[in-house]
């Protein structure tokens, strides 16, 4: 009986490594679309094309610069992994965003932060608690936890809304009061690191272990593919938004649609599948963990690099967004507020974070 456990347990062990070879095949397949979309792109061929050609490229570059730093935060301690990732969690959102400012589509990058925060939030919180819920009728979480998570998240988007405010009642420029906020904010950014990695690390669910524990990458060859990484999706956010204004004009999209829903949902692929999976295994406290702390790294971290950047660049980016963008981060914060008030969740309350997705985007897709 022993032996025949044995069987079972190496024919399963047998069955993962060809299921974990598979998808390291298909995803590096895909990786074949990082040099032809810049080929496309430079014999000029249709825009469209090349946007989406680009759209795919970043798909396996995203999951493979979370897999490389996930496999350099476990050859750490949780502290220094937890603050790797933090400063890693965000590299594409943040190169599309900067070549968009220097190419001055301004609009672009408010949309694709409102998008991020959107998109973790609601979309990738609402498919890991929807998912999860047909497996697990009831998922506990750590109500501490994600009620520090989700104060943090209120810090976040009241710092962005007093700029909105202001450049919506005032007539004077917004710019400085934008970098002033985006200072404060960043400033609370770190003050939340020393809080969860070092004063109160023991409240929270800070170590995400590799996905292919029996083969953790070497050091060099994590830090290689993060750096081979980071310069392929750079040449992508180039390419990527070059051509968004002649695809915002053949599609009849706004360049603000395109930024809040389409790069928004490509560029945050990676955390998707990382948060669902952890939900299908019961672990819905890190797919929560995963959402707001994505959230949270765009709007404390992202966004005041940006600020500072644009400044550098010339191309001052204020933070006085929309009122439907606004109104849409306030939202979808205080609904999930809400929903995590109790300590557990279920498909249901999964399927209205996913409601308010498409409430948002189906709004944003008729404004013109």
């Amino acid at each position: 009986m022993s032996r025949m456990n044995d069987r079972v347990l190496a024919g399963g062990k047998a069955a993962d490594g060809r299921s974990a070879v598979r998808r390291w095949l298909s995803l590096n397949l895909l990786l074949v679309f990082v040099p032809v979309a810049v080929g496309l792109d430079l014999v000029r061929v249709s825009p469209i094309l090349v946007f989406g050609v680009a759209l795919l490229a970043l798909i396996p570059l995203a999951v493979l610069l979370s897999k490389a730093t996930e496999h350099l935060s476990v050859r750490t301690n949780p502290t220094i992994g937890s603050l790797f990732n933090a400063t890693t969690g965000n590299i594409i959102e943040i190169l599309i965003a900067l070549f968009a400012i220097r190419a001055g589509l301004l609009a672009v990058v408010k949309a694709s932060i409102t998008g991020s925060i959107l998109v973790n939030v609601l979309l990738l919180i609402g498919l890991s608690v929807f998912i999860g819920g047909f497996r697990y009728k009831e998922q506990e979480f750590n109500r501490k936890a994600v009620g520090i998570a989700s104060s943090m998240l209120l810090v976040a988007i009241t710092g962005m809304a007093i700029p909105t405010v202001f450049g919506l009642t005032s007539r004077q420029p917004a710019e400085s009061l934008s970098l002033a906020i985006s200072l404060a904010l960043g400033v609370i950014y770190v003050l939340s690191l020393v809080f969860t990695v070092f004063t109160h690390k023991g409240v929270f669910v800070v170590d995400r272990v590799a996905d292919d524990e029996t083969h953790p990458w070497s050091v060099p060859k994590a830090f290689g593919v993060l750096v081979l990484g980071t310069v392929a999706a750079a040449v992508l956010s180039e390419v990527l938004v070059g051509v968004i204004e002649p695809v915002s004009q053949r599609l009849g999209l706004t360049q603000a649609f395109i930024g809040l829903v389409v790069i928004a949902i490509v560029t945050n692929i990676a955390e998707k599948i990382a948060a669902v999976t952890y939900a299908l295994k019961g672990k819905i406290d890190l797919s929560l963990n995963i959402g707001m702390n994505s959230a949270t790294q765009v709007a404390l971290f992202a966004v005041p690099i940006l600020v500072l950047l644009g400044f550098l660049l010339g191309q001052p980016l204020n933070l006085v967004f929309s009122p439907y963008e606004m109104v849409a981060m306030v939202v979808s914060v205080i609904i999930l507020n809400h929903i995590a008030a109790d300590g557990d969740c279920n498909w249901l309350e999964g399927a209205e974070l996913l409601t308010v997705y498409l409430l948002v985007i189906t709004t944003f897709y008729f404004l013109k």
